[in-house]
């Protein structure tokens, strides 16, 4: 194997094109940087320098290995950089899951500025429900991820950190008779069909909708159960029923759909950050970021990555 001391002697000499300044630059004398050249030559089976008594030329070959053995040693000598980088999570790759409603809400603007606080961090992005994340977690798949619950429900066993609280909202359709009120009353739609996500996905948030209408005296009608809130949507839009959907949810305008406010309902959800304890730099990275923007600032690029606790909080609420 040829090791970087030789590539460097090569340089060397390609560079002055003299063995007795290539020596000194090299802090060594003339005949062992000599026999080097030629061993050097022997490993790869090609001369690399026309040597005369007043001379020394590259051959094409010695011209043709110069500027590859320039991009090496240039590559060996930032990996300690590269290395530190890692470590302090200012590069390598962060694996990251989330659910559509962020998405849908701060997630992009999120993304972009820790991109571009972070470049040399690759984002590898998957949009995934709880029950896949989870799953995702336990094969090492992801890093971290956006999940979605009740408040309070977290699940259990990971680092997390709220990112966004907001209403539960009516989908409906616009030709629903109760689509010209502003703001609805849950007895207003108590009898109707719903359009809901199956509840492994989110255990937490389904068991709250099915309690606020109990709370109310009545049992919702299940009358279509899908994953993505795009379909839910779409399949309101068509008359299958009236969806449950987080306010975000609100900024996909589909023809024939629209978003009421159901003033007795008192349902919201919670989409949490969560990762892998103890987390790795990168991640902690992507964490105090997404923290910053919640609280209203974004921390510095070279700021020093937060320190998360190296054990999972304490366990949620049951149902979650």
């Amino acid at each position: 194997m040829i090791e970087l001391r030789q590539w460097r002697q090569f340089i060397a000499l390609a560079e002055e094109l003299h063995f007795g300044r290539a020596a000194a630059r090299l802090h060594m004398t003339q005949p062992p940087l000599s026999l080097a050249i030629q061993g050097l030559e022997r490993q790869l089976g090609v001369p690399l320098f026309h040597r005369t008594r007043r001379s020394v030329a590259l051959t094409p070959a010695g011209a043709a290995l110069l500027p590859a053995v320039r991009r090496l040693l240039a590559a060996a000598e930032a990996l300690p950089q590269v290395a530190q980088s890692a470590a302090a999570g200012l590069a390598g790759t962060l694996r990251l899951a989330f659910v559509s409603n962020v998405a849908y809400g701060p997630l992009p603007e999120w993304l972009r500025g820790f991109r571009d606080a972070h470049p040399d961090v690759a984002l590898q992005l998957r949009e995934a429900t709880l029950d896949v994340q989870l799953a995702a977690f336990d094969a090492d798949e992801i890093d971290a991820g956006f999940v979605l619950h009740a408040p309070g429900a977290v699940p259990p066993g990971l680092g997390a950190s709220t990112a966004l609280t907001e209403p539960l909202v009516m989908a409906l359709p616009a030709s629903h008779a109760a689509a010209v009120r502003p703001v609805l009353r849950l007895a207003d739609v108590a009898g109707e069909p719903l359009v809901i996500f199956p509840r492994q996905i989110a255990p937490s948030l389904y068991d709250a909708v099915l309690a606020a209408y109990r709370t109310h005296g009545a049992t919702p009608l299940i009358g279509q159960e899908a994953i993505q809130m795009q379909t839910i949507v779409n399949l309101v839009s068509a008359g299958m029923g009236l969806a449950w959907v987080p306010e975000s949810v609100t900024r996909l305008q589909r023809p024939g759909v629209v978003y009421r406010a159901v003033a007795d309902a008192a349902l919201s959800c919670q989409t949490s950050l969560v990762w892998r304890l103890p987390p790795p730099p990168v991640v902690q990275r992507f964490v105090a970021h997404v923290r910053g923007h919640v609280q209203g600032e974004a921390p510095a690029a070279n700021a020093p990555a937060a320190t998360m606790p190296a054990t999972a909080p304490a366990p949620p609420a049951p149902g979650a």
